[in-house]
């Protein structure tokens, strides 16, 4: 099976704020397909030219971030006809913008915690009071955490801007949801077992991610069978609404009277060994060296398979 796949290129590191994490993420991944047997190897787009992946047959996009999760990496392979796994050019792009990812779920019936744009001429006072607090506040085209922060008293939200603006200009505040953090893979047409993720810090930012090994991983997740079978096909509704394929994640948050609100989409998922996909995967009976191939079967290209639009049928009017 693994000399199906030909000469394999891991897109690993690139020039976005999350470049540490994608290089562990390609690490794990290019030494998980080399013992399968697979013709793989490193690549890094931030120190190589795009044009020495032609004569690749197939990319493995273990990317996050800035220009290999929001859809122009994704542009470039559709270009060369090479590929690649994930989410096409336009699901990678919306993913990887919280704000318009919220826009369409609003539109499409997803249920979303309460947000608004903040701007540097926006009425602070107003947003607090018309989100409560405490309250979220994140960069629209971030991921792992960065430039979040918490407000929790009034007039504490001029900062916390500031701070999201220095990682993305678009920057949205967000309803504070305290019931719980959820996540749930996606893996084809096969939706993963959901894990809660309980941090020891007061909520799930950067260094819990990638840092702390005191946060806890709990699945079974506690939810009953019903509530997360019910979820599990509300994430993968939420996920094919902006036109996800291959593989992602989706986050979701649950409020004290068990209500879930789904949070955003993650179109190139972390690999690395605190990731939450190779968890759900191996509570499903997936080993990270099965789902890594799993992962590279489902790779192509939008012009030669699905059509983007195509793949949007189903979702909801």
């Amino acid at each position: 099976m693994s000399q199906h796949f030909g000469k394999v290129a891991v897109l690993m590191g690139g020039r976005s704020g999350e470049r540490a994490v994608s290089l562990k993420s390609g690490a794990a991944v290019l030494a998980s397909l080399q013992r399968s047997g697979v013709d793989a190897h490193a690549f890094d787009p931030a120190e190589r030219p795009l044009h020495d992946l032609q004569g690749y047959d197939r990319v493995f996009i273990a990317l996050h971030g800035r220009y290999g999760e929001d859809g122009t990496m994704q542009g470039a392979l559709e270009l060369m006809g090479i590929p690649y796994t994930g989410s096409g050019v336009m699901a990678s792009s919306v993913g990887m913008d919280k704000w318009r990812t919220k826009l369409l779920w609003r539109a499409a019936g997803v249920v979303t915690p309460a947000f608004e744009l903040v701007t540097a001429d926006s009425d602070f006072a107003a947003i607090e009071r018309s989100l409560g607090l405490p309250l979220f506040v994140k960069p629209a085209n971030e991921g792992s955490s960065i430039g979040i922060s918490k407000v929790k008293q009034a007039g504490e939200l001029p900062a916390a801007y500031r701070l999201a603006a220095e990682a993305d200009p678009l920057v949205i505040a967000e309803q504070f949801v305290g019931g719980g953090e959820y996540t749930v893979g996606i893996l084809g047409d096969q939706v993963l077992p959901i894990i809660r993720i309980v941090p020891a810090n007061e909520f799930y930012d950067y260094e819990a991610k990638y840092l702390r090994d005191d946060t806890q991983y709990l699945c079974p997740c506690g939810l009953n069978a019903e509530q997360e079978a019910a979820i599990q096909a509300e994430a993968m509704q939420a996920f094919r609404t902006i036109g996800g394929r291959g593989w992602g994640r989706v986050d979701f948050l649950m409020d004290e009277a068990g209500q879930h609100y789904f949070l955003e989409v993650n179109t190139s998922p972390g690999m690395t060994d605190h990731s939450l996909v190779p968890m759900g995967a191996k509570a499903a009976g997936i080993d990270f060296d099965a789902l890594v191939l799993r992962i590279l079967e489902l790779a192509s290209v939008s012009s030669h398979h699905r059509s983007e639009q195509g793949e949007m049928q189903g979702t909801p009017q």
